[in-house]
């Protein structure tokens, strides 16, 4: 193949990525939608657990926990479990509890083959008493109609399990270089109103800052004991709901939820360092060719327009308006994500890098597994290699709903 003709499958490829975001522009429904609202005016309200699992989130629970218990919603209780933490977290929900209808638990030891978040979600649903389950991160902040909106979205789109792509807030230079990859990659790769249809385990998707799930739906799957020892429980959860014969969606909650992941470099790192290769099943050659292609269509159109530019000989002119269709229907789908996510206009100039700093964490994220010296929040993540859901998916009797 040609030079060109391989810039030419580029834009080929591109194209259709950038239909796909295309897709979810208009698929994936933003919380407090007219759509949904209108669902809402007549469905019931059924009683609504949140629970909040906290370990070394003194910097940020109080301003989630205030935000969730200040949420408008009729009949709902907040829970949050002080997973054994050794900075002052502890204190500070307690205070809280004090003057406020919060409820505390004080989190088990953590027993063998759990992981540590996985286990305090566990302890706080046996807790919890409502119909609908809410996990939240402690790192979360939700405006008070989050929760109404949110129960009027699982009722619309009549579905077991909902999650949505929050608001990714950003302030150091690490953060805002890498944190919007986040939800550029689930905007871009993932078009949820195909894969709801589509109904296979593997498709599914979902963001572990914010999961809403029936209780029934929530015993049916088995709940975090079926995830135990997943570092990816969010999307375990979901693909465990699909196998399971189970319905989910995915919604635009940048207007309702925002997150501060990471707070310095380190933390970034160490986040992603965790999160990247368990996201691909530990399969390192699938890992590999993906990470190394997304490397390739990032960089090799400007690359080449900057040689012509340099004046070099040997690149043919026919290659040029491929390359620059390509950085266009690159530049269009991180626009589109960054707009909408409300991430600075101004990233957009710099996603080159973001793809580049990824890469870098994804070699290390796959050291850190291969070597099992990964540590999050002063716990190891390797106790035990983890088992995908294919290798212990349930069948069930249940039909979908809707």
């Amino acid at each position: 193949m040609t030079l060109a003709g391989h810039e030419a499958s580029l834009v080929v490829f591109l194209a259709i990525l950038a239909a796909l975001s295309a897709a979810n522009l208009f698929g994936i429904h933003p919380l407090g939608s007219a759509r949904h609202r209108k669902t809402a005016a007549h469905a019931q309200t059924p009683r609504v657990s949140v629970l909040v699992p906290a370990r070394n989130e003194e910097r940020g629970v109080a301003a989630c926990l205030t935000s969730l218990l200040a949420q408008d919603y009729r009949d709902f209780e907040v829970l949050v479990l002080d997973d054994r933490s050794s900075d002052g977290t502890a204190a500070i929900l307690h205070d809280l509890a004090a003057t406020t209808p919060l409820r505390v638990l004080d989190g088990s030891p953590l027993p063998s083959g759990w992981l540590g978040k996985n286990w305090a979600c566990h302890q706080l649903a046996t807790a919890a008493s409502g119909r609908l389950l809410l996990f939240v991160d402690a790192d979360t902040r939700h405006h008070p109609r989050t929760l109404s909106d949110a129960v009027a979205a699982l009722e619309a789109e009549h579905v077991d399990f909902l999650s949505v792509l929050s608001r990714q807030e950003t302030r150091t230079w690490a953060e805002r270089l890498v944190v919007p990859i986040v939800s550029w990659s689930q905007h871009t790769f993932f078009p949820v109103p195909i894969l709801r249809r589509i109904r296979r385990p593997a498709f599914a998707t979902a963001i572990g800052q914010f999961m809403l799930v029936r209780r029934d739906a929530y015993e049916t799957l088995g709940g975090y004991e079926r995830v135990r020892n997943s570092a990816v429980d969010d999307w375990d959860l979901v693909r465990a709901v699909v196998a399971d014969g189970l319905r989910w969606t995915l919604c635009d909650g940048a207007a309702r939820v925002t997150t501060r992941m990471y707070r310095s470099f380190g933390e970034t790192v160490d986040g992603f360092s965790k999160n990247l290769y368990a996201r691909f099943g530990y399969n390192l050659p699938f890992f590999t060719f993906v990470w190394a292609w997304l490397l390739w269509i990032t960089w090799q159109p400007p690359v080449l327009l900057l040689l012509v530019a340099l004046g070099v000989n040997w690149i043919p002119v026919a290659v040029v308006p491929y390359a620059a269709a390509a950085v266009g229907l690159n530049t269009l789908t991180w626009l589109a994500s960054d707009l909408r996510f409300r991430v600075s206009p101004t990233h957009v100039l710099i996603y080159p890098l973001t793809v580049f700093a990824a890469f870098a964490i994804a070699v290390r994220s796959v050291l850190w597994h291969a070597l099992g010296i990964g540590t999050w929040k002063d716990r190891p993540l390797h106790q035990k290699r983890h088992r995908r859901l294919r290798g212990h998916a349930r069948t069930t009797s249940r039909r979908p709903r809707g």
